[in-house]
C-alpha cells in the first residue's frame, strides 16, 4: 500500500533514504541533516511530496516528487527525484507500482509531465524504466560541486 510520508510515519523512512544515499555512494551522510531536509515535504507539499510503499507492516520503498519547471515547454513538470526500493524487494513490483503512482499523481494535480533521471550503471532501475510507457530523453545531465 501506498501512503503520503506524514509526521507518523516520517521515522520509518528515514533509514531508506540513509539507504538510497548509500547506493549512490554519498560518503556525507547525516540523520540530522536527512531529518532536516526532507521534513520540508512533511509540513507542506508546496515543493514536494514523499510516499512510501508498505508491504505486511514493511516500509519497502519510497519517491520523492518535486514540484519543477520546464522553459522549453512553458509549463510546470514533477520530477521523480527519488525512487528507492530495499534490495530485497527489488523485482517484486514495488519500483513498477511506485512509478505509476507517481505518473497518477502528476496527472491528478494537472501535469502533463513526470521525468526522472539515473544513474548510467542502474542496470536493475534501468530495465524497470525501459519497461514502461516511457521515452528517454536526449538530454545530458551535468553537475558542477559548488
Amino acid at each position: 500500500m501506498i501512503e503520503i510520508v506524514k509526521s507518523d510515519n516520517f521515522n520509518e523512512v528515514l533509514p531508506l533514504i540513509s539507504q538510497y544515499q548509500k547506493f549512490y555512494k554519498n560518503d556525507d551522510i547525516s540523520d540530522n541533516k536527512n531529518r532536516n531536509f526532507f521534513s520540508q515535504f512533511i509540513q507542506s507539499h508546496e515543493n514536494g511530496v514523499l510516499h512510501l510503499y508498505r508491504h505486511e507492516n514493511n516500509v519497502v520503498g519510497f519517491t520523492t516528487l518535486y514540484k519543477g519547471f520546464s522553459s522549453s515547454r512553458a509549463e510546470g513538470v514533477i520530477i521523480l527525484n527519488d525512487l528507492y526500493v530495499k534490495s530485497e524487494y527489488r523485482k517484486r513490483g514495488f519500483g513498477r507500482a511506485l512509478v505509476n503512482h507517481a505518473i497518477d499523481k502528476a496527472k491528478y494535480l494537472g501535469y502533463k509531465r513526470l521525468q526522472w533521471l539515473t544513474a548510467q550503471d542502474n542496470a536493475i532501475a534501468k530495465n524497470l524504466y525501459n519497461s514502461l510507457d516511457t521515452s528517454k530523453s536526449a538530454w545530458c545531465f551535468y553537475v558542477k560541486e559548488i
